[in-house]
């Protein structure tokens, strides 16, 4: 941005010279903003991202990284088995998870230092800490703000809804906002809020709608500017775009696959909300939040996992075996994560409680290479072992998937410039090549 020297930012500059600082220090100051990392950014290995996030803190110990000798109490009552790469164990209840584990990157390594849910979710959406005095951007808002749309679908969506405020523009404009599909593709009566004509609205009439409206909006724009007009005027032409588009509608219209591909996937939450997540990616998406479950689990964790973990184990299978079958695996990457894990040892109510100092995340797709285990829990699940796989490098190394270089200065309010990630590394053990 460049500096004005205006009599507005000459007083400025007298005022901050009251804090200490000089008018040489306040015109480098300026300089800088007018220096920002600008890397453009081009799609990478990984055109599109589905990110499955399991919401409470997902027991790494009853998934992903399963501790068969360990003694009782940090084991748990679960047993694990063999996944069809030699070496790599899965709990029990991952059957149909342990037969694409060729396609799969399993880092038992993630660590950080949160273990408030809000503080944990916040990490794992934006790859910042939380901070009081700015809100940062999640994931699927930077990769809409860096992109844009590809299609008529919107570039950023949420299924069933944005699961929380952290997965939203923070300090971005609201026009890069996730599309929520406002309700569960699983239920019989499943309908994408707003996307089709209201009763009596033809597409003659809808488009006369469109041209009244773009005559309203040139007059009211031409004397007033400002981002919430622009943000408006952006999600109108949006949504005008999307219902007037056919394909578009029909990419949310789960009950257009075949029995045999529902079946698949599993008619349950679990697997109508990733099949969902296949067809918007193949569609156009470039960012697919999907949530499912609640992984809190202080009480009886074996019961728990017993009910959640086998609709999710079918519709994962089915999602990375149905996407590399389409040929869209090596171009979408999927990734599977939770807040933070839990507590090396059973309590006593046969729970675990919150655990952020290691976990597991799942990758798979987009550049990442499969059939391997980044990093490694000590055997109690309590600690990293081997590589440490911190927030930062791990949203980078997604970044770097995308084509989007991690630490490119965006602008902030108050005219301040905020890399994407602040200090991240790509991992580059994880990809392939």
């Amino acid at each position: 941005m460049r500096f004005n020297a205006s009599r507005r930012g000459f007083v400025q500059a007298g005022f901050l010279g009251g804090l200490g600082i000089t008018l040489g220090d306040f015109f480098r100051m300026k300089a800088a903003q007018a220096e920002l990392k600008h890397y453009e950014s081009k799609e990478g290995t990984a055109k599109s991202v589905i990110f499955i996030y399991l919401p409470g803190g997902c027991a790494h110990q009853e998934t992903w990284d399963p501790k068969p000798n360990a003694p009782l109490e940090y084991r748990g009552p679960m047993s694990s088995i063999e996944s069809n790469v030699s070496g790599i164990r899965l709990n029990q209840n991952l059957k149909n998870t342990a037969k694409v584990v060729d396609k799969l990157a399993i880092c038992r390594s993630m660590t950080h230092g949160e273990a408030a849910h809000e503080r944990g979710t916040h990490n794992m959406f934006t790859g910042y800490r939380p901070s009081p005095a700015i809100t940062f951007p999640s994931m699927g808002t930077v990769v809409s703000h860096e992109f844009g749309p590809r299609t008529a679908i919107p570039p950023y969506v949420c299924i069933p809804n944005q699961p929380n405020e952290f997965a939203g523009t923070g300090y971005l404009s609201s026009s890069y906002a996730p599309f929520s599909v406002g309700s569960d593709p699983a239920s019989d009566n499943f309908n994408v809020r707003d996307l089709k004509l209201p009763g009596g609205v033809d597409d003659a009439r809808f488009a006369r709608r469109r041209r009244i409206l773009d005559t309203v909006n040139t007059h009211f724009t031409s004397r007033e500017k400002s981002d919430s007009l622009d943000a408006v005027g952006s999600f109108y032409d949006r949504a005008y775009e999307m219902v007037a588009s056919k394909d578009a509608r029909e990419a949310f219209n789960v009950s257009a696959e075949s029995d045999a591909v529902r079946n698949r996937y599993g008619k349950t939450q679990a697997g109508a909300r990733m099949l969902l997540a296949r067809r918007l990616v193949e569609a156009g998406s470039r960012f697919v939040t999907m949530t499912y479950g609640g992984w809190d689990m202080h009480n009886g964790i074996q019961a728990s996992m017993n009910r959640q973990v086998p609709a999710f184990d079918q519709g994962f299978a089915a999602l990375i075996g149905d996407l590399s079958e389409r040929g869209l695996l090596d171009s979408t990457l999927v990734c599977v994560a939770s807040e933070f894990g839990r507590t090396p040892k059973i309590n006593a109510t046969a729970g675990r409680d919150h655990w952020p100092k290691v976990f597991s995340v799942v990758m798979a797709g987009g550049g990442v290479k499969g059939g391997q285990v980044y990093g490694s829990s000590n055997p109690t699940a309590s600690e990293p072992e081997e590589n440490p796989l911190t927030v930062v490098d791990w949203a980078t190394t997604i970044y770097h998937c995308l084509g989007i270089v991690a630490d490119k200065e965006l602008m902030a309010p108050g005219d301040r410039p905020m890399e994407i990630v602040d200090g991240g590394e790509v991992r580059r053990e994880l990809l392939v090549g």
